[in-house]
């Protein structure tokens, strides 16, 4: 389906693959994510990477809806010293940094990353395009309306995919033309858009293909679940399950998620279905 050059290592996926969710915040969304302890933290990485996680997205910013942007000081404490041990306990892993800040993203990469994962696509610093263009890594491109703090104060919009997908056609030639090879979308579910939003882009999702580029979708544990489920966050599995099966349906080349156990179980019927798994 895809091939990434990750800063030397090659990535190529001819189904699609699967992103753990590595927070080093202690505000995250779901609270069995959070964990600060550097040697816990490895430990959590060993079990994504034997329950089959191709990438490990690694944040030290909480991106949650209304939540306050920290200092790059204390981002940079919380995630590079996480990147250097997996980097060390597992070479050759493929690690992303999940950051807005151009700062944080060349630090990580030198200590190990080679996918810069920017929730803003360039928007939140002026600086990330060119610096990721420099570094020569892959960039996840997403798409938010607003920031954290204010992205889910009323959002607006005319034609939720459309939209979308106008944004994404200005944001890739963007990064094309600033010399970024590799370019993997975010629709953004949750980022900017109620649950009617999130609905209805995961619906209309595979007009992103015009793109030609890989779709990553991140919707684990995310409110449109378990609001519409009428539960929590800590029960929202069953249904992150069913939402990453469609996405898989629409065309999703990679899974961000918390549960990769159960990520990699969907691929597997997915490729079943498909008849491109073999028994």
């Amino acid at each position: 389906m895809f091939t990434l050059n990750c800063h030397g290592h090659l990535l190529s996926a001819n189904m699609p693959v699967v992103m753990g969710i590595i927070n080093t915040t202690p505000d995250s969304f779901h609270d069995s994510s959070r964990k600060v302890a550097v040697a816990e933290i490895v430990q959590e990485a060993e079990l994504m990477l034997h329950e089959g996680a191709d990438i490990l997205d690694i944040g030290g910013q909480s991106t949650r809806p209304g939540s306050d942007r920290i200092g790059t000081a204390e981002e940079l404490k919380r995630v590079i010293p996480v990147i250097q041990a997996i980097s060390k306990k597992f070479p050759g892993t493929i690690l992303s940094i999940d950051t807005y800040s151009s700062e944080v993203a060349a630090a990580a990469v030198d200590a190990g990353a080679s996918i810069v994962n920017d929730i803003s696509a360039g928007n939140m610093d002026a600086q990330m395009i060119d610096t990721v263009a420099a570094l020569k890594v892959p960039y996840v491109c997403m798409h938010m309306q607003g920031t954290p703090a204010t992205m889910q104060k009323d959002p607006h919009y005319n034609d939720v995919a459309k939209d979308v997908l106008d944004f994404f056609i200005a944001a890739v030639d963007t990064c094309k033309q600033a010399g970024i090879v590799d370019v993997i979308i975010d629709p953004g579910f949750g980022f900017g858009k109620n649950i009617e939003h999130n609905f209805s882009l995961l619906k209309k999702m595979e007009v992103l293909h015009i793109l030609h580029k890989p779709i990553l979708a991140g919707i684990s544990r995310k409110s449109t679940i378990y609001k519409t489920l009428h539960t929590t966050v800590d029960k929202a599995l069953n249904g992150t399950t069913v939402l990453n099966t469609i996405a898989l349906m629409k065309g999703a080349s990679i899974l961000r998620v918390h549960d990769v156990k159960e990520a990699m179980e969907a691929v597997k019927i997915w490729e079943a279905v498909n008849g491109s798994k073999t028994f």
